[in-house]
């Protein structure tokens, strides 16, 4: 059973100033002006698991209430 943490995510800024989110290698978000300056405040002084938090929320690939534990769940048995 995995634990909930998102894992796999990394950041790099363009030359633009955009952010561009990547999920196991793969573009996964882009935040453009004011989401990236924001986004860049907020995961400049965070630890590696409250930057994963961020950049999977800011993706949408964030699990929410009962999702983790859909796996479980008798239909996908």
């Amino acid at each position: 059973m995995t634990s909930g943490n998102p894992e796999g995510f990394s950041y790099r800024t363009r030359k633009s100033g955009d952010v561009e989110i990547l999920h196991f290698g793969k573009p996964a978000g882009l935040l453009r002006e004011m989401e990236a300056v924001k986004f860049l405040s907020k995961a400049q002084g965070a630890d590696e698991l409250t930057l994963q938090h961020l950049m999977a929320r800011v993706t949408g690939n964030y699990k929410r209430g009962n999702e983790r534990n859909t796996a479980a769940h008798q239909r996908n048995r």
